[in-house]
């Protein structure tokens, strides 16, 4: 089978921009608004993936996953009503709020999702600061007293990552993406999201956005304490229970398939092109399902690709 790529869903955030315009050369839904995601692949009830060309144009991704599972995506994978992964890409030009997404222990007693997802870096402005975990020394009370006099930011962690830099953030992980940011993100498919500061700023229809303090209060790792950037000593970035996300540096001409014949990956050009055999150039900035069994790509020059795989159950 051939490479099957998908419609991007376009998201307005108020702390959004137009660099999928500028660095991706895309044509963005409106020609002035903040565009702060784009949802590349999602089988959600109110989200889906739809493929943009070739003979399965038009055809979602649940119908994929629902009626064509085997023969595209590969066997085992009978635990997982809708595809498990999302991939997103986020355009940070202003600061997102403090967050955390619920554990898997407790999302659903806090009416949630479990979210754990990683972070790759494909661009970032030279003193662009993420806010991952807790200052040292922090403890609940002092944080919970920090919301009350408007003072957070000045508990949470700031790292100055580099492009082609990742961090995995697990469930319960305190954090923010601060302003000046390209990133690839890949997640659990979960939107649940419990907002603990906003920056004390208004949202896109003029009002405060909306926070969750008490859910946030009860997800929130606190003994989780400066993190840094992964260090990876291999290609593999994160490996967790929801997915598996490796960096391949290919050299023009260099091939690229599925790790598995039997089972598809998702591939995400970070920089370069790949050359599908059906003659498509796919470049930087696409994301691509890889079907099992399809024929292996070529990179048209030297390129950066992040390969995403699915457990198996």
């Amino acid at each position: 089978m051939n490479p099957i790529t998908f419609k991007p869903l376009y998201m307005e955030r108020v702390w959004g921009g137009r660099e999928l315009e500028s660095v991706y050369h895309r044509s963005l839904p409106d020609p002035a608004s903040p565009f702060g995601e784009s949802w590349e692949i999602v089988d959600r009830e109110g989200e889906q993936s739809v493929v943009d060309e070739g003979p399965l144009a038009g055809t979602t991704l649940h119908e994929l996953w629902t009626n064509q599972r085997e023969e595209i995506f590969g066997s085992g994978y009978v635990n997982h009503p809708r595809f498990p992964i999302l991939i997103k890409v986020l355009d940070a030009r202003d600061d997102l709020s403090i967050q955390v997404h619920p554990p898997a222990h407790l999302a659903a007693e806090l009416g949630g999702e479990p979210k754990t997802e990683m972070w790759y870096i494909a661009d970032c402005e030279p003193d662009a600061k993420l806010y991952v975990g807790l200052r040292k020394g922090i403890t609940k009370a002092d944080f919970e007293k920090a919301i009350e006099d408007g003072s957070v930011e000045q508990c949470v962690h700031a790292i100055t990552p580099r492009p082609g830099d990742s961090i995995f953030i697990a469930s319960g992980r305190l954090h923010a993406i601060g302003a000046g940011f390209l990133i690839h993100e890949i997640q659990q498919n979960s939107d649940t999201t419990y907002r603990v500061f906003d920056w004390n700023r208004l949202g896109l229809d003029g009002k405060p956005r909306q926070l969750h303090v008490e859910k946030s209060l009860a997800s929130i790792d606190f003994e989780d304490f400066e993190p840094e950037m992964d260090d990876p000593n291999s290609d593999n970035l994160a490996t967790c229970n929801y997915f598996k996300s490796d960096r391949k540096s290919l050299v023009s001409g260099e091939i690229i398939g599925n790790p598995d014949p039997e089972r598809f990956s998702i591939l995400s050009v970070a920089e370069g092109a790949l050359v599908s055999a059906d003659g498509r150039c796919l470049g930087k900035g696409q994301f691509i399902l890889l079907p099992r069994n399809a024929t292996p790509l070529h990179a048209a020059c030297d390129s950066t690709v992040l390969q995403v795989t699915l457990p198996g159950d």
